[in-house]
């Protein structure tokens, strides 16, 4: 887990060069490396222990070793600690040894090496070589005795220092504290007595000299000028002194003979500083090396030979006794007990580091020594200098383990797991430790940069839920990160599809999520009570964030996307279950945790994405009825496709619309079926009512002309019209019983009309117009949009009805059923009614209008006799021909049987509102009933069927019923219309007042007015006087 230093010598030096995992938090010493800063530690120290045997004591050592069953930490006459020679294991052996150190057996920490040997000479003398040797303290005959090293020794070789070293050291505090046995340490400024006593003389070249001068002179820098215990002020003479005199060292070596007076200024200057006080009054303790940093880079540089040099994770079993020595430094460093704890702490947590964490001892020892830490946190009498170091050791101590906590998942596997658990105790100790300093202190909390952090009761549980939803979001951005690259890569890169990348980020989160229950649940449940309920939770928020982002990043819904919704849904539950099952066990079950989900309501976006697709369609669609609106000029599309354009592309998009809805896979649809069957319904009437604005059939009926009577010929014109009667010879005899035409407008007669007699073979042009034809596209269309609405119809009721929806492709047989449409009722009856709207107009507008001039215009204009239907019959002929080309078949039979009701119609008008044009007697009916005839079998013949003859019968009942009239003699007819009409007013059978019958336009036999209206047609007496006498009816002009 993490990096690992190769070795715990240059962890302090270069720990901001090379990106240490521990950050040293005791600031920075300048121009001191950590070899000389372990050098002057060595001098304090064994100037401290100067009294103790083996440090320059008189005590003669003992040569033999205790019994290994005996304490390996006991101390022979000479005060000399043994170690065991138990252990013949060479590295990490020992490991079954019994633990005789108070310090180890407390903090847990197991013997695991053999002891510390020295040769013997053959007198029992140490050997002067300085190697060591691992073994017991037997010997067999030819081999080297050994015997246990002293604690000078092992300090000695703990701390890297030569014999030649150590000697000149020892030889130079002899020459040094002679006769000031009894003085104490921390009244001595070592590094200037060793400068006035040693000489250049005593090193092997100037060199070595000038290097261990500069030491010296950087030492009392730091300790009297740069981090002093007792503040200094920058005016101070002595100060300035001292600067000169380390300006003029760098280039060679001070003089430091008797008569120097060079050093006599150095003694002075430093002795002013040294024994400064803040309040001026004597003490009896120099400060030289308490200032801080200082006083804590050189007691740990004591403190880490506790550690093994052959095996740095472990300590000494001689640390019991070596602890002991460095308490004699406590006064000259100005460290008490408290502070010994922090740092010997930190120690063990820094060694643990840097020997990359292999060791769990080490950091359960840190354990065990925060317990007490955390006591002596506690206590009133805390020294600002303790305050100090204790922030800034657990500051780094908690920053190291949080960093790995908060992204635990990249720090800790499976492999690891025991680990962890040390590293959260370590991060909880020291939490509970801010925590409750901040709350005790209030406002002048030791560590106030770090009290926002934590609330005024510590709580584990917060803790570690904070450090769960840190790690678990972590984990969850790097998946995401790693699997596309960078966050918006579902924009950026182009070949990856946005819906695989997230149905895989839903695939990794479950598995982060096992994972986590799996792997680190368990720990973390020692602290919390439902860690799995805390790690779905943050999963599924990191989800649901990514998910709303690509959801509002999406151009619309598509399958993908619905695919990407049911994963997230699936997700979500299995989320959920395992948040559940996790915290049933909880005070509350979990409803607390559990609550903080926000649902991703997969159902409800799909269902709003769906509404939001239909209205996008159908908005789509409402575009495209607006501009048939504007552009549409009902042209075929072509001959094949006889429908108007704007219809097939309606339908087009319906259907596509329709098929792609369906191919959508989403359950419980039908809501979503009905609100797009509204959407289409209401759209296709819309378009239809569009189709239907044709105007109507009564714009082209001609109004009903002025009811007048027909007056007969005077006698004088009657006796003209005889004396000039041409001779007759060779005329056709029916002519000759034509009757008298007096008082018709002859101007009114038309020219003679193509295909009349005389014409020939000459066939009539059809006379439909454009406009007409348009007429018949709009039917067309009309009968297109209703086969294809009862296909969409079809399609909504099947894919609709229960059960799993099958797709759009599969094969008919498999899934024919019996399916009824409904959806569409009003849009159906809509195009029913328009249907017969459209082919009313394109009727009445195709003979009032298009066909006038062959029917209405001439049709027995003048005379029966003269103007007879045949011509009309011919343009007729066409005309149904060319509807028949142009309308499709569906579209036909309505259309011809409209055409012929409007021929009746006009038929009916010809007869009853022709206008003074037309005249009728009773012997014109015969030519007006074969007229009739020849007119109804035309649309049994020329209509190719497609009127059934009972339905032309229906229709021409009442049109032969009114013609009927025509024959019945005027004094019957002028009888009966009386009787009919004073009973249609309620008047009683009164034939002196006849009412003047409305005019319904409703023609029947039975009809007041209709009779009225062939009375006004009939040219004879009779009906002219009747008219004249009951309603004083004008005469024709």
């Amino acid at each position: 887990m993490g990096r690992r230093r190769p070795s715990v010598v240059s962890f302090i030096d270069d720990a901001e060069e090379d990106g240490a995992e521990l950050e040293w938090p005791f600031g920075r010493l300048k121009d001191l490396s950590r070899d000389e800063l372990r050098a002057t530690a060595y001098e304090i120290f064994f100037a401290a222990s100067r009294s103790t045997p083996g440090f320059g004591g008189r005590a003669t050592p003992s040569h033999h070793a205790s019994d290994a069953s005996s304490s390996a930490a006991a101390t022979d006459a000479a005060g000399r600690l043994l170690y065991s020679p138990g252990g013949l294991g060479g590295f990490g052996g020992g490991a079954n040894m019994a633990v005789t150190s108070r310090i180890k057996r407390s903090l847990g920490l197991r013997t695991r090496r053999a002891a510390y040997m020295r040769p013997m000479t053959h007198l029992g003398s140490p050997a002067m070589s300085p190697g060591i040797t691992l073994g017991g303290g037997g010997s067999s005959s030819g081999k080297v005795k050994q015997r246990p090293m002293t604690s000078a020794e092992i300090m000695r070789q703990q701390m890297g220092v030569s014999e030649q070293r150590d000697n000149r050291l020892r030889k130079t505090l002899v020459r040094t504290l002679v006769g000031q046995a009894g003085k104490r340490t921390e009244a001595i400024i070592l590094p200037l007595e060793l400068l006035r006593h040693l000489k250049p003389s005593d090193f092997s070249d100037p060199q070595q000299y000038h290097q261990w001068q500069q030491r010296q002179l950087r030492i009392l820098e730091a300790g009297l000028l740069l981090h002093p215990s007792v503040p200094l002020d920058r005016t101070n003479s002595a100060a300035h002194r001292f600067s000169e005199i380390m300006q003029g060292s760098e280039f060679k070596p001070i003089d430091t003979g008797k008569n120097s007076e060079t050093i006599r200024n150095l003694c002075n200057c430093v002795m002013a500083l040294a024994w400064r006080t803040q309040n001026g009054a004597p003490v009896e303790v120099c400060h030289w090396a308490d200032g801080f940093p200082l006083n804590v880079y050189l007691y740990l540089a004591l403190l880490r030979s506790i550690f093994d040099i052959r095996d740095e994770t472990v300590v000494l079993d001689e640390v019991d006794e070596l602890v002991e020595l460095m308490k004699k430094t406590w006064s000259t460093f100005g460290i008490n007990r408290m502070t010994h704890n922090v740092l010997f702490t930190w120690a063990l947590f820094e060694q643990y580091v840097a020997t990359g964490q292999v060791e769990p001892d080490l950091i359960a020892a840190t354990l065990m020594m925060l317990i007490e830490v955390a006591n002596d946190a506690k206590r009133p009498d805390r020294e600002p200098g303790y305050v100090r170091v204790l922030s800034a050791a657990l500051a780094a101590m908690q920053g190291w383990a949080e960093k790995r906590l908060l992204e635990y998942h990249d720090w800790f596997d499976k492999g690891t797991i025991a680990s962890m658990e040390n590293v959260l105790r370590l991060a909880l100790s020291t939490a509970k430790i801010i925590s409750e300093d901040a709350s005790s202190c209030g406002g002048a909390a030791v560590f106030a940069e770090r009290e926002m952090l934590f609330s005024s009761k510590f709580s584990s549980v917060n803790r570690v839920e904070q450090y769960i939803r840190s790690s678990l979001k972590s984990a969850f951005t790097k998946v995401f990160e790693n699997g596309n690259g960078k966050i918006d890569s579902m924009v950026v890169e182009v070949d990856e599809d946005p819906n695989d990348t997230l149905i895989h980020l839903a695939k990794e989160t479950e598995r982060i999520a096992r994972f986590e229950k799996e792997t680190y649940s368990q720990t973390l449940k020692r602290w919390h009570p439902a860690p799995t309920a805390v790690a779905v939770v943050t999963l599924h928020n990191c989800f649901g964030v990514v998910l709303k982002q690509h959801l509002a990043r999406g151009s619309g819904l598509t399958n993908e996307l619905v695919r990407v919704l049911h994963t997230a849904g699936k997700l979500e539950r299995k989320l959920v279950q395992m948040g559940m099952e996790d915290s049933a066990d909880a005070d509350d079950g979990g409803k607390g945790i559990m609550r903080e989900i926000s649902p991703y309501e997969v159902d409800s976006v799909i269902l709003n994405l769906m509404k939001n697709w239909i209205d996008d369609r159908l908005r789509m669609a409402t575009e495209c009825v607006s501009r048939a609106k504007e552009t549409e000029s009902w042209n075929p599309k072509s001959k094949s496709d006889p429908y108007a354009q704007s219809a097939m592309e309606l339908m087009k998009l319906a259907k596509v619309t329709v098929d792609e809805f369906f191919e959508i896979q989403v359950g419980g649809r039908d809501e979503l079926v009905q609100n797009l069957a509204d959407g289409l319904d209401s759209l296709f009437q819309d378009y239809i009512s569009f189709v239907a604005s044709c105007g109507s059939k009564q714009s082209y009926i001609p109004a009903l002309p002025q009811l007048t009577r027909c007056n007969q010929d005077s006698r004088v014109l009657q006796l003209w019209k005889k004396a000039s009667t041409p001779c007759k010879a060779g005329i056709d005899p029916s002519l000759l019983r034509a009757p008298c035409r007096a008082g018709i407008d002859r101007s009114l007669r038309p020219l003679r009309r193509p295909g009349a007699a005389g014409d020939g073979m000459h066939q009539p042009r059809p006379t439909a117009s454009r406009g007409t034809q348009r007429l018949y596209v709009r039917l067309n269309t009309l009968h297109y949009l209703l086969g294809l609405l009862h296909t969409i119809d079809k399609s909504l009721s099947f894919f609709s009805r229960p059960g799993p929806s099958p797709s759009p492709h599969t094969p008919l047989r498999s899934r024919r059923r019996a399916v009824y449409p409904t959806h569409f009722d009003l849009a159906r009856s809509s195009i029913h009614s328009t249907i017969l709207h459209v082919a009313e107009v394109a009727a009445y507008r195709l003979i009032f209008l298009d066909s006038s001039q062959s029917f209405y215009d001439s049709l027995y204009v003048g005379s029966v006799a003269e103007a007879r239907i045949r011509p009309t019959l011919r343009a007729l002929k066409q005309n149904l021909s060319l509807l028949v080309s142009v309308l499709t078949d569906r579209a036909q039979p309505l259309a011809v049987k409209e055409i012929m009701k409007a021929s009746f119609e006009a038929f009916l008008m010809v007869l009853l509102a022709g206008g003074s044009g037309r005249a009728f007697a009773r012997a014109d009916y015969d030519m007006v009933a074969e007229d009739l005839a020849s007119l109804k079998r035309i649309f049994c013949t020329s209509g190719e069927g497609l009127v059934a003859e009972e339905v032309v019968q229906k229709e021409a009942a009442a049109m032969e019923g009114v013609a009927r009239l025509m024959s019945v003699p005027t004094e019957k007819l002028v009888e009966e219309f009386s009787v009919m009409a004073c009973e249609a007013s309620g008047l009683g059978r009164s034939l002196e007042t006849v009412p003047m019958p409305p005019t319904t336009g409703k023609w029947h036999r039975s009809d007041p007015n209709t009779v009225l209206r062939v009375l006004s047609h009939r040219n004879d007496d009779v009906a002219n006087r009747f008219l004249k006498r009951a309603y004083d009816l004008p005469k024709r002009r």
